[in-house]
């Protein structure tokens, strides 16, 4: 336990040293910095697609079964999801940010945590659940309670309301795919949180910041598809522990 405490801490301060001396640092997060939160990851034992059926954001499902879609899409995402709030490791990004120390985060997730905690220079490279987009007539709108209300929710123009997030079937959003090209080509460190890189075509941004010779620091509680691959600096911890001990050491 000693030794592994050792180790925890030695390669925190690798970290904190490397982010001090980055000139353009990048966080990139998946599904694993929001589990403390209470948002279960989709895929594994416990993940959400061992109790929901994934064809529900499937869009050509979704266009063909709306009222079935939304009774899963309300519970998930806007009964369930609404009630988690960031934790340490969204406002350790947060706070790096408004002291310059990070210039982006590229979040897999459409949780909206980041935005919650603080940080404003926000890739969603998912899409977002903080918007819903008419399927027919193209009006965005906010997902208050009177606006999801109905079953499913419809515009004015009769159209079915559609979370601005990906669907299986649809394309990553070009703007958070070009911005995320530019932060993988550019920063000098990415700081990955809770991606295993599983998911495609996302897992390909910290590769792509690897060959562009950027220092790839890792927290994740087990290694990852990246570990081996990529990884410079690997902080095996939960995002909450090692968010709490890296804002200590790098704001002391």
């Amino acid at each position: 336990m000693q030794d592994e405490n050792n180790e925890f801490m030695e390669q925190v301060q690798l970290a904190v040293e490397t982010i001090h001396a980055s000139r353009h640092c990048t966080g990139f997060t998946g599904a694993g910095i929001s589990v403390e939160s209470g948002i279960p990851p989709f895929r594994g034992d416990n993940g959400l697609w061992s109790k929901y059926d994934p064809m529900v954001l499937d869009l050509s499902y979704f266009h063909r079964n709306p009222e079935e879609s939304w009774k899963v899409i309300k519970e998930i995402f806007y009964t369930f999801f609404g009630k988690a709030q960031p934790n340490a490791a969204h406002t350790l990004l947060a706070k790096m940010e408004q002291q310059g120390m990070l210039n982006a985060v590229i979040t897999q997730n459409i949780d909206t945590l980041h935005h919650q905690a603080g940080s404003r220079n926000v890739i969603e490279y998912h899409g977002s659940s903080r918007k819903l987009v008419c399927t027919s007539c193209g009006r965005e709108t906010e997902p208050t309670e009177e606006v999801l209300k109905g079953s499913p929710p419809r515009c004015d123009c009769g159209g079915v309301w559609k979370p601005d997030f990906i669907f299986f079937g649809e394309s990553i959003p070009s703007e958070a795919l070009a911005q995320s090209q530019y932060e993988a080509e550019h920063c000098d460190c990415m700081i990955l949180i809770g991606t295993t890189g599983e998911v495609y075509p996302a897992a390909t941004v910290p590769q792509k910041a690897s060959a562009h010779r950027a220092t790839i620091i890792e927290i994740n509680p087990s290694p990852s598809l990246y570990t081996d691959q990529i990884t410079d600096i690997f902080i095996q911890a939960e995002a909450v522990k090692a968010g709490k001990a890296l804002q200590k050491k790098l704001f002391a």
